[in-house]
């Protein structure tokens, strides 16, 4: 016998409840990168970007954005507004947006040496941001201490065609000079990281700008801490050893 109508609402309530329950704590859980990405999982497709294919670099020497995730969030624009509450993660007694500054200035400092052209960017990305190279530098956190190791990622949209190149250089150099193993874990949030979102965000890459994320190791583990924290220059010359093979790959150098 069917239930009448006023019996079996509080029972489809009771389980949208219990959905968005679930679905809140997975979003609460400790991570590096910001809680973007479902949406810009939504990608345009290539037919409205079709003037992409008669573009032209710059001429100039190479140029490289290091952004050191969550660095002065708080002055974010209201179009990403979400990201003032998100400090990240910590350990070690340092928050997060500190070890990826940190991390920043000393690759930045490689490069430099290697005549590239660098700038270090916060949280909010200039409008349509142009580099040969963009690499959102961040680091990991996770309620389960035992978790460890690092992991890169490119868009879900690659416009420029070169950014998984760009990442395996980067993953192969990183783990050369850390001596850390992958996490082979990405999360959509890296994927569908913001500021690879131009056909959403003002405040967001060039759609020629070769972007990739990079999670440098896990804050909450204490064997990654040993290197993101406690000796910050294998990290950074692994990543600025990754960009400067990418960049002698396409004759930038």
């Amino acid at each position: 016998m069917a239930f009448p109508a006023m019996r079996i609402f509080p029972v489809i309530l009771a389980v949208i409840i219990t959905a968005a329950f679930f679905w809140m704590r997975d979003l609460a859980k400790t991570s590096g990168a910001p809680p973007y990405g479902m949406a810009e999982e939504e990608v345009p497709k290539a037919e409205p970007f079709s003037w992409l294919s008669d573009w032209k670099r710059p001429d100039g020497p190479a140029r490289v954005a290091l952004q050191a995730g969550h660095w002065k969030a708080q002055e974010a624009p209201d179009e990403l507004e979400r990201l003032r509450t998100n400090t990240g993660s910590s350990g070690g007694g340092k928050s997060e947006w500190e070890v990826n500054l940190e991390i920043s200035r000393l690759v930045s400092e490689i490069l430099q040496k290697r005549g590239v052209t660098t700038e270090i960017l916060p949280a909010t990305v200039p409008p349509e941001y142009l580099a040969d190279v963009f690499v959102a530098v961040h680091a990991d956190g996770s309620t389960d201490k035992s978790v460890s190791g690092f992991k890169i990622a490119s868009p879900w949209r690659d416009w420029t065609g070169k950014a998984p190149d760009l990442a395996d250089k980067i993953e192969a150099a990183y783990q050369l000079a850390t001596g850390m193993k992958i996490d082979p874990n990405i999360s959509r949030n890296m994927r569908g990281y913001y500021a690879f979102a131009f056909w959403r965000y003002n405040h967001a890459v060039h759609p020629m700008t070769t972007s990739v994320i990079l999670e440098t190791g896990f804050l909450t583990n204490a064997a990654d801490r040993k290197t993101i924290v406690q000796n910050p220059q294998k990290s950074a010359q692994g990543l600025a050893e990754g960009i400067l093979n990418y960049l002698e790959a396409q004759r930038l150098l």
